[in-house]
This record gives structure tokens, C-alpha cells and sequence, in this order.
């Protein structure tokens, strides 16, 4: 959605590149990229000439570099809570040679940079009294990770669902957001880490069964697509009001099934319209509130949070 750009692997180019700097008396190459770690080690196994990958975007904790071919591949996790460190010995410009650690960072145990530390200072005060305004609490632990549902996914689908009067809702499959240890306080500032977007605005349309079905397996292929280069989505659509099953193994298809409706336990129809509701479409002139002005009158109401339906997926055959 940005004019005059547009977006894709393109190995070829990433070869061209590579022999390019070769050419020009490179030793080592590096390739810093956000494909994520399954993307890179099919890159890894197509292009010559590299030697590293520091690879982001799946949030991977790799505790040693993997070989592919002659490249290692490293991912870090995320965070900020590991540091990726590769040595590498070369000799007659060539890698004779090399080591691979995943560092903890304990943020208790570092001196803070003082020049960061300040800036930051420097941002974030016109805003500090607002981001620690206290909204509510929670009683159970509040985490986003994982290929489907965490706790504070469910609770942002159980937000919609009710501020929204649907039967079913949808959150976008994000990793980021920090997590909540039960009895904490929530702030603004915690909000905000869940959904902080610049297309936030919550919709309500109806879907079909079948719809429903169909987006479902649309994105669990972008997922666990056997083949890497067709994996072009993050984690799982996150639902609340409705749970399935899972077989990621299987085919497009055949990977959903067993939905039912959560507050019914009756099966999903096919034929039949449900409402539904979600946030974070990249369609044009999505209409609704901003998801972080309804997640914040949820919780403001509620006091107390929890998910009310957690664990919707069930899965099979890993």
C-alpha cells in the first residue's frame, strides 16, 4: 500500500548483490534480513556467496547458528532479551573458521547507555503521566506469543465481541507487546504495546460459515506452507467466540475444521451469516472505532481482567 513500492524474496537479486561485492574484494558477506528464520535457510540453500544470516521477524531463539551449505544462519529472538554473537576466522579470504552464542540480556544486571537513557527521557516526558494512567488490573498472567491465541489475544477478542455486539471476533496475528504477571496493574502504556497501529479501526461486518472456514486456511497456508517462499504471513488470525482444530501438516483445505460456536457449542454453518468483528484490515475505508480506545473502555469497565474463552485451538499432528 505504498505507491511506488512493492515487495517480494527475489533471489536472484540478492545473488546479483552478492557477487557484487565479492567482485569488489568483500572477504566476508552478511546479509541482515527480515524474511524470518524458515524464508532464510531456503535463501541460505539457493544463493552462493554468503556467509552469515542474522535473520528477524519470527522472533526465533536460535541458541547456536545453523549451517546451510557454507552459511550460518542466526536468529536472536526478540525483544531485546537475547544479543546474537558469530565469530568467524578468516584466513586467505575465506572462512577457516567459526563460534556462535545466544547471550541472555538482564536488563537488572547492565548499566543503561546514559545518552539513550536520556533521550528517551526526552521523548517520552510530555507523555509520561498519561502512558503509567492506571486502567484496570489483571488477574491472570497477560502474554502475546506463540502461532496462535495468547491470553492478552483473548482478551482483546473478548473486548471486541462485547464492545462491538458480535458472535464472533478476529485479531491480527501479532508477536509484539509485553506481558502482564497476574495481580499487575494495566496502563496505558500496556495497551498501547498490544495495539499500537496506524489502521486500528475495529469493523463489523457479517461472514459466512464458509468464509469464516476459508480465511481461516487462507492464513494458516501463509503459516505452514511446506514451502518457505509462500509463507507470507506471521502467526495465526487470533478468534474469540468460535474454536477449531488444527492439523498444520495437512493440506489447504483440510488443515481447519471441527468449528464451533463458543457460546452455543453448536457446529459452524456453512450457509449461515455470523457477525464478526476485527481490527487491523489493510482493506481501504475500514470504518469502526480504534481498537485501542475500545480495548481501553473494556478494560476500564471490567477492573478486574481475564480471558473469558481462552484456548481456542486445538492442535493436531505436529
Amino acid at each position: 500500500m505504498v505507491k511506488g513500492w512493492s515487495f517480494g524474496i527475489r533471489p536472484e537479486i540478492i545473488q546479483k548483490n552478492v557477487n557484487k561485492a565479492r567482485k569488489k574484494g568483500a572477504e566476508i558477506v552478511v546479509l541482515l534480513s527480515h524474511n524470518g528464520f524458515d524464508v532464510d535457510q531456503k535463501i541460505a540453500s539457493l544463493i552462493n556467496g554468503i556467509d552469515v544470516i542474522l535473520t528477524g521477524h519470527t522472533h526465533d531463539a536460535i541458541p547456536k547458528a545453523i549451517r546451510i551449505k557454507n552459511t550460518l544462519l542466526l536468529s536472536s529472538g526478540s525483544h531485546g532479551k537475547y544479543l546474537g554473537r558469530i565469530d568467524l576466522k578468516v584466513k586467505n579470504g575465506k572462512v577457516v573458521d567459526t563460534s556462535s552464542n545466544l547471550i541472555p540480556i538482564f536488563s537488572n544486571v547492565i548499566q543503561p547507555d546514559k545518552k539513550m537513557t536520556k533521550l528517551i527521557s526526552k521523548i517520552r516526558s510530555p507523555f509520561e503521566n498519561e502512558c503509567n494512567r492506571v486502567i484496570g488490573q489483571t488477574e491472570s498472567l497477560l502474554y502475546r506469543r506463540g502461532n496462535f491465541n495468547g491470553t492478552w489475544d483473548d482478551v482483546i477478542c473478548d473486548a471486541i465481541m462485547e464492545q462491538r455486539d458480535t458472535e464472533i471476533s478476529l485479531s491480527p496475528g501479532f508477536r509484539w507487546g509485553t506481558t502482564l504477571l497476574p495481580g499487575q496493574k494495566i496502563t496505558i502504556d500496556d495497551m498501547y504495546a498490544q495495539t499500537s497501529m496506524n489502521y486500528p479501526e475495529v469493523y463489523r461486518i457479517e461472514m459466512t460459515g464458509e468464509r469464516i472456514k476459508n480465511l481461516l486456511e487462507d492464513v494458516c497456508d501463509n503459516i505452514f506452507n511446506p514451502d518457505p517462499f509462500f509463507q507470507q504471513g506471521g502467526d495465526m488470525v487470533r478468534v474469540g467466540g468460535l474454536t477449531y482444530t488444527c492439523y498444520p501438516k495437512k493440506k489447504i483445505g483440510e488443515r481447519i475444521s471441527n468449528l464451533r460456536i463458543t457460546s452455543s457449542d453448536e457446529p459452524l454453518i456453512s450457509s449461515k451469516k455470523y457477525v464478526v468483528g476485527g481490527w487491523g484490515s489493510v482493506n481501504p475505508d475500514v470504518e469502526g472505532p480504534a481498537i485501542y480506545n475500545l480495548l481501553e473502555k473494556y478494560i476500564t469497565e471490567k477492573k478486574i481482567i481475564k480471558p473469558i474463552n481462552s484456548k481456542p485451538v486445538k492442535v493436531l499432528g505436529m
